[in-house]
């Protein structure tokens, strides 16, 4: 071992005085403060403006005058998604999948106002995040700077001269991949530092950002792994850059760029414009209670009235209108929850293919596993719909139930038709203080880490390959001198 050391400590002066080296390790970490400074710029200027805009439509919508309860329900309102902490690490799906949905009766709308949707396509390539450098870039700095740690000395002759002094093949290997080892954990000190300070000022989870430290020094570490194994096997130096240009290529940009086509051709989804004819024709089914005649609202009318004891609405204590918008509005959201939780599950079945492509790519274990623990993944998105959705049934229902409990049912009939019942409708405007704010509950940290743990099976898995390819490569290594 204090062989290993002592080379991996010549190789470390080597590098220093490598003007390929040192440019490229400048760059990489100049293009990692960049990234970093700017993705938390981004982030809080993103987390404030949609706090602001939530603000103001919450003021906006407490601050409606004297209104019918179902123009309000008709009026709607909207949520803004806000954002984690370590998102100033990795986005994640944050620019694809909106920020803002707007919640009205009888609708369950999308989340807008993407970044992607704003922006130009190059934003669909993947924006300057330092998990973006350390996920792509990172490994392309290291094969440039490691292809010929030993395939140089292949071709030098100098291998069978540091055999005659006694170095092992063993501890070549491993003084060469320490030194590799050391550059790498350089280029990763800026984001171990900016990971700290999102726990320390911004409140971020540590065990979170410690997993997302980890993950991606045992990103590096098997990339600086790959590359000794591969320099040990190749002929020549050339031949080692080229394979490992290849195996980058492949790795860290085909196979990601290609594993979304391949998820949505397993498992398709339906278009938006086939989900809204399919829920209208199911709407339909369900039952219409515009319909005097339609089944299920007359059951339901005959239900309230044996309920009530009284032979006709007109004698109900409380307004029918008010309870047939209740009604109709639970069999819909029940039907918008049946094709969301649909699309949900088959979403989580392309989530399922793409992360099981982490076995032949460690890049998307790794993004896998990066998403996951900073919170941004797909399922972050889902948890917010859901809980706008819940947030839309329980305003509509709580405006629904001032409809039927404050309106009496002769006014509601004759509005439109007498001035005074017109009035009269028009309920005192601090109902609308009495709905509660949105408040987003994001996962816990359970959650979060149960979720990276099919990435860093992957990870591991593509660690103990590495490994095992290391010990192949150093056995003929030793055989060839």
């Amino acid at each position: 071992m204090n062989s290993a050391r002592l080379l991996a400590s010549n190789e470390w002066r080597l590098m220093r005085r490598s003007r390929v080296a040192q440019l490229a390790v400048l760059m990489l970490l100049a293009l990692t403060a960049i990234a970093t400074l700017t993705s938390l710029a981004h982030r809080d200027n993103s987390d404030a403006l949609r706090a602001r805009f939530q603000a103001q439509a919450d003021r906006e919508f407490d601050g409606q005058p004297a209104r019918h309860p179902h123009r309000m329900v008709h009026y709607g309102h909207f949520v803004f998604r806000p954002l984690p902490a370590l998102a100033a690490f990795d986005p994640g799906v944050d620019a694809f999948t909106g920020s803002t949905v707007f919640l009205e009766g009888h609708r369950q709308n999308s989340a807008n106002f993407g970044d992607v949707r704003q922006s130009s396509l190059l934003a669909r390539f993947g924006q300057l995040t330092p998990a973006f450098v350390l996920q792509v870039l990172a490994p392309l700095v290291l094969v440039f700077i490691g292809f010929g740690l030993i395939a140089r000395e292949r071709e030098a002759g100098t291998l069978r001269v540091l055999a005659a002094h006694g170095m092992t093949v063993r501890s070549l290997i491993a003084g060469k991949a320490l030194a590799l080892g050391g550059l790498a954990m350089v280029m990763l000190l800026p984001v171990v530092f900016a990971l700290a300070w999102l726990v320390l000022a911004k409140g971020a989870p540590l065990a979170a950002a410690a997993v997302l430290a980890l993950g991606y020094a045992a990103y590096l570490a098997l990339w600086v792994i790959g590359i000794a194994a591969v320099s040990s096997l190749a002929s020549n130096a050339r031949t080692s850059l080229m394979s490992l240009l290849g195996i980058w290529a492949v790795t860290t940009i085909l196979i990601p760029r290609a594993v979304p086509d391949i998820a949505l051709a397993a498992a398709p989804l339906p278009t938006r414009l086939e989900t809204d004819i399919a829920i209208q024709r199911d709407q339909r089914r369900i039952g219409d209670s515009h319909n005097p005649d339609d089944p299920h609202f007359a059951a339901f009318k005959a239900r309230i009235l044996k309920q009530y004891g009284v032979s006709q609405v007109e004698d109900l204590p409380v307004n029918y209108r008010g309870l047939l918008a209740m009604e109709g509005e639970k069999l819909t959201s029940r039907l918008f929850d049946d094709y969301a939780d649909r699309q949900f599950a088959e979403q989580r079945k392309q989530g399922t293919i793409a992360t099981s492509f982490g076995l032949l790519s460690p890049a998307i274990a790794l993004k896998s596993l990066s998403m996951a623990a900073a919170g941004t993944g797909l399922e972050g998105h889902r948890r917010f719909l859901k809980q706008a959705e819940a947030y839309r049934y329980a305003i509509v229902q709580q405006l629904n139930r001032l409809q039927a409990e404050a309106l009496t049912y002769s006014d509601d009939s004759s509005r439109n038709n007498d001035p005074q019942a017109s009035r009269r409708v028009r309920i005192d405007p601090r109902h609308w203080h009495d709905v509660p704010d949105f408040a987003y509950q994001p996962a816990s940290l359970g959650e979060k880490l149960s979720a990276a743990v099919p990435g860093a099976a992957s990870l591991l898995a593509w660690l103990v390959v590495g490994i095992f390819s290391l010990r192949l490569a150093s056995r003929r290594l030793g055989e060839a001198l």
